[in-house]
């Protein structure tokens, strides 16, 4: 089977610093990957280089073996909650139903059944009861939410969500989880941006430990180690190591 995810040589530059450097990575199909480093490593750029929403100095993206821009219907994405600007006026199923547009093209209006699909997307997420609502009026986790269903929506093969699990409260992190699950069981590879160190080996299968250049990438027996952490994290290696000995204990 072709990887859902490959990258070779994935530079970018930002104010003349390299903010992704030489990043060579492959992931597997079906599995729920978590991207971790510190902040300013990178993670949420490697996202969006994936995606031609920042523009690569050097390196190659292929989706499912081809081209991303070849492959753009297989992707969904939920970018940061705070990247989005909530005062448009438009109520959660419009949101959710501009999923379906990749799908539809250029010409065609979304009709029944894409509105059917945005609704049960949302029903999905625990948002059904909130169709109708702007999405001003919602509060953070319900926000988040809505994206989610979004992506969804989309019925994507390989999903890229950018900190879903930041500044949310404890209902929507357990919808978020409930899906993650959900997608993986139906076969669909998902890759998050995430900062919990303590929930990473919990939530998710695969890790990529990345600040500025790939430390390494892999299953988390034999990735989350203090070593690699030590090579990550640089200064901030007391928490790490403190959160790696958290892992090596739930593991024995």
């Amino acid at each position: 089977m072709t990887n859902p995810l490959t990258v070779h040589d994935l530079t970018v530059v930002y104010r003349d610093k390299p903010a992704i450097q030489d990043v060579d990575v492959s992931l597997p199909a079906g599995k729920l990957t978590a991207i971790v480093g510190p902040n300013g490593a990178g993670k949420s750029t490697f996202l969006k280089a994936i995606l031609d929403l920042m523009p690569r100095v050097a390196g190659t993206v292929e989706i499912f073996g081809k081209p991303y821009q070849q492959q753009r219907r297989l992707v969904g994405y939920v970018p940061q909650r705070t990247s989005v600007d909530w005062d448009f006026p438009t109520t959660a199923l419009d949101v959710v139903t501009m999923g379906t547009y990749g799908k539809l093209g250029w010409l065609r209006r979304p009709g029944k059944a894409e509105y059917e699909m945005a609704r049960h997307s949302l029903d999905q997420v625990g948002m059904a009861d909130f169709a109708d609502r702007q999405i001003s009026q919602l509060s953070g986790g319900q926000q988040q939410r809505v994206f989610l269903a979004r992506a969804l929506a989309q019925d994507a093969e390989l999903y890229f969500m950018d900190e879903p699990f930041v500044g949310v409260d404890a209902l929507t992190e357990r919808a978020i989880i409930t899906l993650l699950q959900a997608l993986r069981a139906r076969g669909k590879t998902v890759v998050c941006v995430h900062h919990d160190l303590d929930s990473a080996p919990e939530y998710f299968d695969w890790v990529m430990l990345l600040n500025v250049r790939l430390i390494a990438a892999g299953d988390f027996a034999s990735t989350f180690t203090a070593d690699n952490l030590r090579k990550t994290y640089g200064g901030a290696m007391k928490a790490a190591i403190e959160h790696f000995a958290h892992f090596e204990k739930i593991k024995g």
